[in-house]
This record gives structure tokens, C-alpha cells and sequence, in this order.
């Protein structure tokens, strides 16, 4: 069931890294999924090294490097 949540994270997070990218991306929608997993990897590895991986509540910092890794890999990515 975790990669499921990684499928569906990954593809939302490549989404929304799409869309805040001025310009249009060339990439198919399954890449802009692997290259938001891979964001979302990249960005927990982050916030582990910052020391915000595990918070009470909602986790707010991680999303943001999350989507900010997303945001990294498809820019580089296209």
C-alpha cells in the first residue's frame, strides 16, 4: 500500500511542481510521477537532515521541501 501513496503523492506533487514552472514542460505524465517521487525522496531526505522529519501534527515544513524537491527534479528533468 506504500507504493501506492507514492504513486499518488508523487503524481500530485509532479503536478503541482509542473504547474509552478513557468513554461511548458515536455514530459509525459508517468515521468512527471517519477520525477515527483523522486522529489518527495529528496525532499524527506532533506527535512531527516534538518531534523523536521517527524513533527506533531501536520508535517508542513516536509511537504514544502517535498514539493520543493519535486519542483527541483522536474525542472532539471525537462
Amino acid at each position: 500500500m506504500s507504493w501506492l501513496w507514492a504513486i499518488i503523492v508523487g503524481l500530485v506533487l509532479g503536478v503541482i511542481a509542473r504547474a509552478i514552472l513557468p513554461g511548458k514542460q515536455d514530459i509525459p505524465l508517468w515521468l512527471t510521477a517519477v520525477f515527483g517521487i523522486l522529489g518527495s525522496i529528496l525532499g524527506n531526505a532533506v527535512a531527516g537532515w534538518i531534523g523536521v522529519e517527524d513533527t506533531k501534527g501536520i508535517d508542513w515544513i516536509r511537504h514544502l521541501l517535498q514539493l520543493a524537491g519535486a519542483v527541483a527534479v522536474v525542472a532539471l528533468g525537462d
